[in-house]
Formats: C-alpha cells, structure tokens, sequence
C-alpha cells in the first residue's frame, strides 16, 4: 500500500529524517513543489498521498486512478484540492487542525506586543542611524477583545488574561463557559476593545466579517491584530482607517493577497507591523504538523 509525499518542503524532510521516520519508514518523499505533470509522476502507483500545498485539479485527480485517501497538511485543504473532484472519484481527503494553536497564539502575542512598544518601528529608526525613543502602551489593565474561540483563540484568552488584560471575546456559535473571558456581541467587542486579535477561520460566513462598517467601530487608540486569513477582512477600508489615523495600529501575519512586496500600501506605512504569514512557522508546530498527517497516514492504511 504505497504511500507518497508529493511535495515536502525542505524543513519537513529533515523533521521527517531526524524524528519520524519510524512511523511510516516506507514513504516515498519527495522535497519540492512538483508542476502538475510531474504531481501525476510522482503519484504514480500510490494509494495513498500527502499533500502540503501542491494543487490537485480534476484534471489530476482524474489521472490517479488508484489513489485512494490524500492526507492535507493542515486546515484549507478546498483552497488546494478539488474536494467535489475527489468525492467523485472516491478518494477521500483528510484534513486537521490545531497543529498550531499555541505558536500561533504565540506569534499573536508577539504582534501586539510590538505594536504596542513600537518595537518594529524603533529597530528600523536605528538601523537608519536614528535614535528614536517611541511612547508606548502598557497592555496590562487594558480590553483585549478575542475573535473566534477555536484553540488559536482559547489560547490567545490565556496569553491576554497572564498579561494581567480584561479579556472579552466572540463566537459564531457562542464562547464556551470556562475561559478567562466575558462573551459580548461582535460589534460591542469592536467599540470596547483596545486591541482586537482575529482567529476565525475563513468560510463563506467569515469572508469579510471585519468589514468597513465594523472598522469604523474601533477606538482610534485601538490595535487590530491578525494571524487569522487576510480575506476576514476589508483590507482598503483598513488601509484607509491607518492612512487617515482613525486606528493606531494593525499587526499583520495574513493579507489579501500573497506575497506582498515593498510597494504594498500597507508596507509604507508607520503604523503597521509586518510578518510573512509565518505565525505558525515554529519546529514544534512543524512537528506536530508532519506527526499528525503520518498517523492519519497510518489510519487510513489500516482501513483500506
């Protein structure tokens, strides 16, 4: 029952080599992102399939006939697979979470952090030869309003309640009893809130759930941090808030559109801190990444 990782990156591979190997010692790895020609090659004879971010039309699917389960690296697999295509043809696509809830949060917890210091700020004003000491916010005491209460979110509500912050939060299906936090409606979140940290994941609900209108809620002494996905909100409405000082700060892992270069509105700009949507990018999440996609590996095979 052959199974093939079609397109392991680099930092995968050598997780896979120093640590897990041993879980499925038979998988036929290969590092690289493969066009799709070569995707069909290198599927070629296997039943099973990993997948990290290769795209798998119908076209390829249709030219695996023998695949039976591909196993998605992560959450967004629709973003990548053709799941109708899949369901079709009777291969079944695994998908999971919650690799990365704590580095996530982490990465979060970073943001604010910096956007609050003006940490970012004052590293570039240095190395530029200037010496600029930059006021700042004192976190402890403040709202931290916490969008979405999945893992990324329930662990953001620790990290923001250890600070010694007033933690409030919504959900789309309610905020479960138990956390450090007080439920409020999502607008009421958006006018209390002096940093609001976004952890919804993106469906066709939450495409643009922070639209213009709700931007317009924030304080302008406010701090909007996003780790989430890009398209949860409108991102020229807020370009236009930072531009025009109606909000102090956006701390941004995601963007509408990826990569973005230093001509992106929002790269020049002061009051804007930057990442590479790399919130997730730690070893540890990394490993639980790869572990978790092998033990759903090894259920599947277990089951054919």
């Amino acid at each position: 029952m052959s199974a093939t990782f079609i397109d392991c990156p680099p930092f995968l591979h050598e997780i896979y080599q120093a640590e897990l190997a041993t879980l499925v010692p038979d998988l036929v790895v290969h590092v690289g992102s493969p066009s799709g020609p070569e995707a069909i090659e290198r599927l070629a004879g296997s039943r099973f399939a990993l997948n990290d971010h290769t795209q798998m039309d119908a076209a390829l699917l249709g030219a695996c006939p023998q695949l039976e389960a591909i196993v998605f690296l992560g959450t967004g697999a629709a973003s990548f697979i053709d799941l109708a295509a899949a369901e079709r043809l009777g291969i079944k696509v695994r998908a999971y979470g919650g690799y990365g809830d704590q580095s996530v949060a982490e990465h979060a917890l970073g943001l604010m952090l910096a956007a609050a210091r003006q940490i970012a700020l004052m590293d570039r004003a240095i190395r530029a030869g200037h010496w600029d000491a930059l006021n700042g916010v004192e976190l402890a005491g403040k709202v931290l309003g916490v969008v979405g209460t999945g893992g990324i979110g329930r662990r953001m509500i620790q990290l923001g309640a250890g600070l010694g912050m007033e933690v409030i939060a919504w959900n789309r299906s309610g905020v479960p009893a138990g956390l450090a936090c007080r439920a409020v409606a999502l607008d009421d979140l958006m006018q209390q809130a002096d940093v609001v940290s976004l952890h919804v994941a993106l469906n066709e609900a939450s495409r643009g759930l922070i639209d213009r209108r709700r931007l317009g809620l924030l304080r302008p002494d406010a701090i909007l941090v996003n780790t989430a996905r890009g398209a949860i909100l409108d991102e020229a409405a807020l370009i236009e808030a930072l531009q025009a000082g109606r909000l102090r700060h956006a701390a941004l892992d995601v963007f509408a559109d990826e990569p973005i270069g230093a001509d992106h509105p929002l790269a020049k700009l002061d009051n804007v801190t930057l990442t590479s949507h790399a919130a997730f990018m730690t070893r540890e999440a990394s490993t639980r990444l790869l572990r978790m996609a092998l033990e759903i590996l090894i259920e599947e095979r277990a089951q054919a």
